[in-house]
């Protein structure tokens, strides 16, 4: 669609014959289309049954706007972006995609704090009891240095432990909340089909093998990390309540195996956050600087899959 203003041609006399006046007309329309084809904007498509809106056209350009009908898919799809920039040796083109929202990032990044904190000290209230009861060696279990701990004491690091602890619930739940909210759980939920992309994945990152062609923001293993991640925060806080109010949830503490038990799967969750941290990091250090960024300003310029 283009606005009435670029329709007529501007600075033609009055004079000038009608056969110009059509000319120039032509001539910007002409350039308008030049525009037009070198900023393109790509919405995610309609819930089916609902009506094409207002919001589905995005502004390209002055004056321009732009909407596309696409197919219907199964997963909301990244808003993607595509427009013309010059370079230091003339011009090209670059593609982005909006793959993570306000919400999705706050609450990332505020998580990772959270995790880091309730972790380390974690470890020092572990130091204070070493036990998980008398079938598991209670000396010697797991030698943790004092360094990568945080607290001091059991004292200081129950302190550090109850505060974070609501703000890794809290971000916890607006997280998963949005997710369902917005339908965007369906693009990194693991189900049953990603089952075989999960091996061919591992081998690219571990053994350098062949890279599989990525056609979803988020391949099988990512997924199945996410989705494991997921499953692993919720955990914690159950076992969390448990251990800290062993009366009040006694029912959930049975539904455990006992008080004891809930404190061997608060320390196995604990486990799956320290083996997700730094393959997390890997992956994304092999996605490169612009998957990074993505988390940061919530566009991804050149995608993978697209």
């Amino acid at each position: 669609m283009i606005a009435d203003g670029q329709d007529r041609a501007k600075g033609t006399p009055e004079s000038a014959p009608s056969g110009a006046q059509s000319e120039t007309r032509d001539t910007e329309a002409s350039s308008a289309g030049d525009v037009l084809s070198s900023e393109l904007a790509v919405r995610p498509p309609a819930p089916a049954g609902q009506a094409t809106s207002g919001d589905d056209l995005a502004p390209v350009a002055d004056g321009l706007m732009l909407g596309t009908a696409t197919p219907e898919v199964e997963a909301p799809a990244p808003t993607v972006h595509e427009s013309e920039t010059a370079g230091a040796k003339g011009q090209g083109t670059f593609v982005a995609a909006y793959e993570h929202s306000a919400v999705v990032r706050f609450c990332h990044w505020l998580n990772a704090i959270a995790l880091v904190i309730m972790i380390t000290s974690g470890w020092r209230i572990f130091i204070a009891f070493p036990s998980f009861g008398p079938r598991i060696p209670e000396h010697q279990l797991l030698k943790i240095p004092d360094a990568i701990t945080l607290g001091g004491w059991l004292g200081g690091a129950l302190q550090w432990h109850y505060t974070f602890m609501w703000v890794f619930t809290a971000t916890g739940l607006v997280y998963v909340g949005y997710l369902i909210a917005s339908g965007d759980y369906r693009i990194m939920l693991f189900r049953p089909r990603d089952i075989p992309g999960v091996w061919p994945m591992a081998r690219h990152y571990l053994f350098f093998g062949p890279e599989p062609k990525q056609t979803e923001a988020y391949n099988p293993l990512q997924k199945l990390a996410y989705t494991t991640i997921v499953l692993c925060g919720a955990l914690s806080v159950l076992t969390g309540a448990v251990i800290l109010r062993p009366v009040q949830f006694s029912g959930l503490a049975w539904v455990m195996g006992g008080f004891h038990l809930a404190r061997v799967w608060h320390f196995v969750a604990m486990c799956g956050f320290v083996a997700f941290i730094p393959g997390h990091l890997v992956m994304v250090a092999l996605h490169g600087w612009n998957n990074f960024m993505s988390m940061v300003r919530g566009w991804k310029k050149n995608p993978e899959y697209l």
